[in-house]
């Protein structure tokens, strides 16, 4: 079994919302990512998802880009975006999903040696001072759906497994200072952490695509950073 990774696909099927209006490199971009997608994943394999998975508002709108992903090969594991408005409760969203993709939110699923947990996260503060009292609040809602996760993950781990986390929104500050986040990552065991959220044409701080941190392998995954291709996770 193999493991892949991709965010940000912010697939628009149902709704007039196409990418390419972020630029060139956004043309003809789900042929891209199908073609390397396919050669690359057998059945057996897992693609994780970290969020943006669409731009859909409702769970009808959101079906044929659900379908899109279940064409293409192996299990997909996804987490919501911060764009993405479809995915209401889980249980409203595990109902519509085929069969071959899976969906986090406050759980763990575990598939042969690895455990795959993860949340949305949210903006970590480059000043320690968050902007509005909004902003504090969800993020601390997403330190506790965070904690959720990973202790869902560590129950599952029996034979010492190892576990890979999603998280949308990079854990992190620009500066790799520590977070709430990064502390839960660290405590609860966490080897591989995949997230998204960054794109090449905002104006936020940028990432590489990976490295390492206290011991712990960071993977920026936002399709378009990665040319529309799959990152090797495992």
């Amino acid at each position: 079994m193999k493991i892949y990774a991709i965010s940000d696909l912010h697939l628009s099927f149902a709704v007039n919302k196409p990418m390419d209006i972020f630029g060139e490199i956004w043309d003809d971009y789900l042929t891209k990512i199908t073609t390397d997608w396919n050669t690359k994943v057998c059945d057996d394999d897992i693609v994780l998802i970290a969020g943006d998975i669409s731009w859909a508002m409702r769970a009808k709108e959101v079906s044929p880009d659900l379908d899109f992903i279940s064409k293409l090969n192996g299990k997909k594991i996804m987490i919501r975006g911060n764009h993405d408005y479809w995915w209401t409760t889980i249980s409203a969203v595990r109902r519509i999903l085929p069969k071959n993709i899976y969906a986090i939110q406050n759980d763990a699923l575990k598939f042969g040696d690895y455990i795959f947990c993860g949340t949305r996260g949210w903006t970590v503060s480059e000043t320690g001072v968050f902007e509005t009292e909004h902003d504090h609040k969800i993020f601390n809602s997403e330190i506790v759906r965070l904690e959720l996760t990973l202790s869902a993950a560590k129950k599952l781990q029996k034979n010492n497994e190892k576990i890979i986390c999603m998280i949308h929104f990079p854990p992190m500050n620009s500066k790799k200072e520590p977070s709430e986040f990064t502390n839960l990552i660290e405590k609860y065991g966490v080897i591989k952490v995949v997230y998204g959220h960054l794109h090449k044409n905002k104006k936020s701080f940028s990432s590489p695509l990976y490295y390492i941190q206290n011991g712990v392998e960071y993977y920026l995954t936002s399709c378009d950073m990665l040319n529309f291709e799959l990152v090797s996770i495992v």
